[in-house]
């Protein structure tokens, strides 16, 4: 018979229990339960805040849909356990009683409330499960400000969380500076600006004495110096309590302010029963991160195993983090609390950037380090933490900025076997190249063999770098080819068309290729030629290499139809143009849409329509929007100080501006900008490749940003420009991208991947570090001054217009072949229709 195994908790870490444990040897000796206290099964609360991006929050859910299933696990979703019968074995829900043989707390933790009086009323909220967050948005709902009371890790992802609200945001923090217990007060300060630049106003060494009735807004905080700060709600997020409540009641022994204590293999004061996570304590220590607790989980099971040689020794508590954009490091001893400990600095406040180093007393190896907004030195610094690397003979230079040229420091070869590259799976270089010895080749291989950078994914560069240096040390050549045709990265074969003047595939092919070429290597010489002579897609040199999309000027839906979308700069448009677009929509029978990006889309053209449907277009005054091309898409826009009595600048005409200017562009993948005329952020300026916000000095610039399938915040890149300096950066910013960029690689990973990222970025953008500047202008220039209407060209040429013809001699319209039906008032395709009736 099987052994009763009850897991008390669904969160992160009580499933990645779970889930080692249906990995172990012993999982078929035990039938698992699992109480939850919320409705739905284990979620990722690292990533909370995106919840508000996507309310839908399966995207956030661990593991398969059918785990709990496949396994035959007893999943108890909204059945809390009230109480603990340790002498009978059993656990307590209002639902009943159930045995177990070995139990497991993974109860996690709870947030604290200081116990300021007013705390209880409405609209005061905490910031931890779904529901929170759930109360947060309901909240917010016809509010103008929010306030977060804690300036810790959790609580700047609050102050994030409410500015996608749409709302003011402010922290209000008891310490003089922000993460107190991570950072110094320089880095403090530095991430106080930083954050205060974005639009959320920090209050430090402040004491909420009460909560009361606002006069203007629902609420007042009054504070102990007398001063005060009305507001529509709080949220609490000044710290966790371990929630040990079951443990106490049943008698467990726990930690000196609370928790469970536990042993080096996660055993309470019953040895039957096992804590992991936030709610445990060791050595009166509790750890608040996911990878302590992940690591808790796999002693656990080990000892189920019979292993009693695998111990928890306690855990590395170093982040590294995003917070509203800002890059925050933090690693082992960064406040230099070491006796003897000694200290290297290095601050550019001007690019606000801050590091330190914590050294031993012999300047031998690394104790802790700070690092406020630039995070590329981060995976160096903590191996040489973790792994007590010795020091290079000048420690300073593990800060300085890289001289062009240099060699890394410390590179992956210099790593021990037992280094730890992923600490949320507690996987070392030794375990990377065990599993390449049993036939991994590839990150996919890495993953699901190691599970490597499959957590938070903030080892991924560094579990890259091991393969490549790997599978080099092994003889296999590492291939970064952009094809088998072209022996050339896609950088090598830009500056190859540029240099020697290259103007057609074919010539491309021949001195420099083989074969025919192929679907990689064709569209990415065509962007490519695109990029730097700007012709005509239709031109004979280029129209065989564009796919559908690129080679009609269009978007193909699913029914073999088209979609147009005229440019919209900034969204504005006139009334008669609004009108002209409703005639042709009518005209042709065609669905229409109003796009995320301010733009109308026209659904349901077919192939020989389109030359029609753009000349009425372009005679009422639009021109191609470029929504089928790797270019710049959309520019989106706030209505700026011309209309709001927020705006502080002209955001549409800055729109306007940026995106005529760049309209013509093709890039290695698509582009889209957005200016915002206030901290506000109505525009969204700061999830774009390109954002800009308006100050009261000028325009703050953002960078490399991105919505998607892998959404990520832009990266504050200079603040307070004038216009004229703002256009030149973007302008090499851009041209920048197009020389260096991977085939089809966005912005955000482009600079990720840059050797010294954003800091790198900014000196070759800023300062001209390389000398390119007046040549990314010039070629940027070239680009603008050669634009054309591609929708306009092809209508009025012949030959280019002949594309657009179904048939030779076609006797009935090509419409009268698509099925359509009405749903809404609009036509729309038929469904489920077969690739017969579509053809």
């Amino acid at each position: 018979m099987k052994k009763q195994l009850v897991v008390i908790g669904n969160g992160m870490v009580g499933h990645h229990f779970v889930e080692q444990l249906m990995a172990s040897s012993v999982a078929d000796e035990y039938q698992v339960s699992v109480f939850a206290e919320e409705s739905c099964r284990a979620y990722d609360r690292v990533h909370l805040s995106e919840y508000f991006d996507h309310p839908d929050a399966t995207h956030l859910q661990l593991g398969e849909p059918d785990f709990y299933t496949r396994h035959s696990i007893a999943l108890h979703l909204a059945e809390p356990v009230t109480r603990l019968d340790r002498d009978r074995r059993r656990v307590i829900t209002a639902q009943g009683e159930y045995a177990y043989d070995a139990l497991v707390l993974a109860t996690g933790s709870y947030p604290f409330v200081p116990p300021i009086p007013g705390r209880e009323q409405p609209h005061c909220l905490v910031y931890r499960t779904l529901e929170d967050l759930d109360a947060i948005r309901e909240s917010a709902q016809g509010a103008r400000r929010g306030v977060v009371v804690g300036g810790g890790l959790l609580g700047l992802e609050a102050a994030h969380a409410l500015t996608k609200l749409g709302l003011e945001a402010h922290v209000v923090e008891f310490a003089p500076r922000l993460m107190p217990v991570q950072l110094d007060t320089q880095a403090g300060e530095l991430l106080r600006r930083k954050i205060e630049a974005l639009g959320v106003q920090v209050h430090t060494d402040k004491a909420t004495q009460a909560i009361v009735s606002g006069d203007t807004q629902r609420l007042k905080m009054c504070f102990s110096d007398e001063s005060y700060l009305e507001t529509d709600l709080i949220v609490f997020s000044a710290g966790i309590r371990p929630q040990d409540r079951l443990a106490a009641e049943a008698g467990l022994v726990l930690g000196e302010r609370g928790g469970i204590q536990i042993d080096s293999q996660c055993r309470t004061s019953d040895p039957s029963i096992y804590a992991i996570g936030e709610c445990a304590i060791w050595n009166q220590q509790q750890f608040g991160l996911v990878a302590p607790g992940y690591t808790m989980a796999r002693v656990a099971v080990a000892h189920l195993s019979g292993d009693v040689g695998t111990r928890f020794s306690g855990a590395d508590m170093s982040t590294k983090l995003k917070l509203l954009g800002v890059d925050v490091g933090s690693i082992g001893d960064a406040q230099g609390l070491t006796p003897g400990a000694l200290n290297y600095r290095y601050a550019d406040e001007l690019s606000g950037v801050y590091r330190r180093l914590v050294v031993s007393a012999d300047g031998q190896h690394l104790l802790g380090a700070i690092l406020i907004g630039d995070n590329s030195y981060y995976d160096t610094l903590l191996q040489y933490a973790l792994n007590a690397i010795v020091l290079p003979e000048y420690p300073e230079t593990l800060i300085l900025p890289a001289v062009a040229g240099a060699e890394p420091v410390l590179g992956v070869a210099s790593l021990p076997q037992e280094a730890t590259l992923c600490s949320c799976h507690n996987v070392t270089k030794g375990d990377i190249c065990e599993a390449m010895n049993d036939g991994a080749v590839s990150m996919a291989d890495l993953k699901q063999m190691t599970r490597a950078a499959t957590g938070c994914g903030g080892c991924s560069a560094m579990v890259k770098n091991v393969l490549d240096a790997e599978l080099e040390k092994r003889g296999v050549q590492v291939d970064k080819s952009i094809c088998e045709h072209f022996a050339y990265t896609r950088q090598e074969l830009f500056h190859l068309i540029r240099v020697e003047e290259i103007h057609s595939f074919a010539d491309l092919l021949q001195r420099y290729g083989k074969g025919g070429g192929c679907e990689v290597c064709k569209p990415a010489v065509a962007s490519i030629l695109a990029s730097v002579w700007n012709e005509h897609v239709h031109e004979p040199a280029h129209v065989a290499l564009q796919d559908t999309n690129d080679t009609f000027m269009a978007n193909m839906q699913k029914n073999g139809t088209y979609s147009v979308v005229p440019r919209i700069p900034g969204g504005e448009i006139t009334p008669q143009m609004l009108i002209s677009l409703g005639e042709v929509g009518r005209k042709y029978d065609l669905y229409t849409k109003i796009t995320g990006g301010q733009r109308i889309d026209l659904f349901g053209a077919t192939l020989d329509e389109l030359p029609l449907i753009w000349e009425e277009l372009i005679a009422a005054g639009f021109e191609t929007g470029h929504a089928y091309g790797k270019s710049l898409r959309t520019v989106k826009s706030c209505i700026g100080d011309t209309w709001c009595r927020y705006g502080v600048q002209d955001s549409m005409s800055m729109a306007i501006r940026l995106e005529n200017r760049y309209k013509g562009l093709r890039t290695p993948h698509k582009v889209k900008m957005a200016v915002s005329g206030c901290t506000r952020e109505c525009a969204e300026a700061q999830s774009k490749d390109v954002g800009v916000i308006a100050t009261e000095k000028g325009w703050n610039l953002y960078v490399c940003g991105n919505g998607g399938m892998k959404p990520r915040h832009a990266d504050l890149f200079a603040t307070d420009l004038d216009d004229e300096t703002l256009i030149r950066y973007i302008d090499r910013l851009l041209m920048f991208y197009v020389y260096t960029a991977d085939r089809l690689q966005r912005t955000s990973i482009w600079m990720e991947n840059l050797e010294g990222g954003l800091s790198y970025l900014q000196a070759v953008v800023m300062n001209d570090s390389l000398g390119l500047a007046e040549e990314l202008e010039a070629r940027m220039q070239h680009v603008v001054d050669s634009y054309q209407c591609e929708w306009k060209t092809a209508v009025e040429d012949p030959q280019k217009r002949k594309r657009f013809r179904s048939y030779v001699n076609a006797s009935e319209p090509r419409r009268a072949r698509i099925q359509l039906i009405e749903e809404r008032g609009q036509r729309i395709p038929a469904r489920n229709l077969t690739e017969e009736e579509v053809a």
